[in-house]
């Protein structure tokens, strides 16, 4: 029997909707601070996925200025209306959050043609909380739901999924927002709603137990769109641990505790259900898989699928029980590769690839340009990687525990602000870079590593002298948790850069500021004497060695 190997999108990819048109299946995951945001996988057999693009690529869209770690897009809802023959798409921008308060817009953008990329300007729609998913009835009205995140101590575990009617023609939301649901268990922390409709009843996906450790898929179920909803009898659909619990969104969310040695994936939850043209069901959902026995999750949030079924008194189920697994059978249609990425990017084309992403920043010419000389990434030195708000970073995401990484470099600084390599970077507050600078007091350029981790700076005392205009090579070999820099001055010889680093701070569990993404690895230049000097990278290679 064919299966489908999870994770089906290694690497930062949290808090999955699919969507089936045809034979066509669109995956949209959460991007959070990284422009362009809102990455769109296709796949013709839910086992092969690629990266068509990322819908949010203007400003406009998506505006990320000065948002912290893990703040911006949260789970956008992709939807489809056959009626119309129309994708729409709903996401959240985060601006702040804390323990008790919420600052959240809410959007809609639309496309008649998924393929194209060229989508609708944004329609705001609410701020009442996060996680907002569109439902098209079959009597031809739209329903948001959304978490609301009452900000008032006394409700803090009566937060509550909210419906309200949309109003299509004039983009408003009609009426009072109506409270449907606490959740299927006590595990609280409900969000992530998504709406399904089966044999005239209403199906009400949930995500419950914060989205670590006591993750889980839950299901509820009501004959009126506006509920009373009832919660499955069969406990979680999904989930990667099955006690029974009472939690509270007073307590962080992660829930290291947890942790279930038997379960073949972690942080199981956060599930977007679809059905196969063979009329098999499945649900995408987030995961984790943690490095032991650190118990960190250094590539972050993945998402993976699983094969449920409907029963006979209407639940789904898993049907070898509700612990995530890392295969799942595939479905009964044909089986549809695509042509393998190259782990070469040479930066010959006319744009940067899609697979690059940056923190908060729109990719401009202005910093990051493939023609300002032919056949190299030119990055322009600006503020530092702990910056809020204008880094120099052009990163992909790590989607594998065995990777290593090289690109070719030229760089003449002239000053100790002026700094470019390679960084392995989960956010402003967790990395670790191998870079070239100057060093007045040895006279000359150096290559050298540095870690900032939790917020410290580590001077690792290395200073391996090198020629100014001379190219250097840099690469960062990782395997599980451990990261080794090296340097090569003619590409054949490569010598370690210091000695190994821990990777395991670059992730959900230990970052102080994030939670929710994960560790890239990518191209930075500084300059923070006068923001001009420039970096050329003449190539990027990324190859996965498991």
């Amino acid at each position: 029997m064919l299966t489908i190997k999870n994770p089906i999108l290694p690497g930062f990819h949290g808090d999955p909707c699919v969507v089936r048109v045809g034979e066509d299946y669109y995956i949209v995951t959460s991007s959070f601070e990284w422009f362009p945001g809102a990455p769109l996988y296709h796949s013709k057999d839910l086992r092969n996925w690629r990266l068509l693009y990322n819908i949010l690529d203007t400003r406009e869209l998506l505006d990320l200025t000065g948002v912290r770690p893990s703040f911006g897009v949260w789970a956008p809802d992709l939807s489809y209306c056959e009626a119309e023959r129309r994708f729409y798409l709903l996401y959240s921008n985060v601006h702040c959050r804390n323990k008790w308060l919420f600052d959240v817009d809410n959007y809609l953008i639309w496309t008649d043609d998924i393929e194209s990329g060229e989508w609708s300007r944004p329609l705001y729609i609410n701020s009442s909380g996060f996680d907002p998913s569109l439902f098209h009835d079959d009597d031809g009205r739209k329903w948001v739901v959304n978490k609301d995140r009452d900000f008032r101590p006394r409700n803090v575990d009566r937060r509550t999924i909210i419906l309200q009617e949309l109003d299509i023609k004039t983009g408003t939301l009609l009426g009072a927002p109506k409270s449907i649901s606490h959740g299927a268990t006590e595990r609280r922390f409900v969000e992530g709603p998504h709406l399904y409709k089966r044999d005239g009843m209403y199906y009400l996906m949930t995500a419950e137990g914060g989205t670590g450790y006591g993750h889980c898929v839950a299901l509820l179920r009501s004959k009126n769109i506006g509920g009373p909803y009832e919660p499955s009898p069969y406990g979680p659909v999904i989930t990667s641990n099955n006690d029974v619990f009472s939690g509270t969104e007073t307590v962080p969310f992660m829930m290291m505790e947890r942790y279930n040695p038997e379960a073949e994936l972690q942080k199981a939850g956060h599930g977007s259900l679809v059905e196969t043209q063979a009329g098999e069901w499945y649900v995408v959902h987030l995961c984790g898989r943690p490095v032991m026995p650190q118990q960190r999750c250094i590539l972050g949030r993945e998402t993976a699928i699983q094969r449920v079924e409907w029963t006979g008194d209407g639940w789904l189920r898993m049907p070898e029980g509700n612990l995530a697994r890392l295969s799942t059978p595939a479905p009964a249609i044909p089986e549809h590769p695509f042509p393998p990425e190259s782990p070469l990017c040479d930066f010959d084309g006319p744009a940067i690839p899609k697979q690059f992403y940056t923190p908060r920043n729109e990719i401009a010419e202005d910093w990051a340009s493939v023609s300002r000389r032919k056949g190299h990434l030119s990055l322009r030195g600006r503020e530092s990687l702990t910056s809020n708000y204008y880094p120099s970073l052009l990163a992909r995401k790590l989607t594998a525990f065995h990777t290593e990484t090289t690109v070719r470099m030229e760089f003449a600084p002239e000053l100790y602000h002026h700094i470019a390599g390679l960084a392995c970077y989960y956010d402003m507050c967790n990395h670790h870079i191998a870079f070239k600078s100057h060093d007045e007091e040895l006279g000359g350029a150096i290559l050298s590593i540095a870690s900032f981790i939790n917020g410290e700076l580590t001077d690792s005392g290395v200073a391996v002298p090198v020629g100014a205009e001379a190219p250097v090579w840099l690469r960062a070999h990782i395997r599980d948790a451990e990261l080794q820099f090296l340097y090569s001055l003619d590409g054949e010889r490569f010598l370690p850069l210091g000695g190994a680093l821990d990777l395991s701070p670059l992730s959900d569990e230990e970052s102080p500021l994030g939670s929710f993404t994960g560790t890239f690895i990518g191209m930075f230049a500084q300059d923070s004497d006068r923001k001009q000097k420039w970096a050329d990278f003449d190539w990027f290679r990324y190859e996965i060695l498991e």
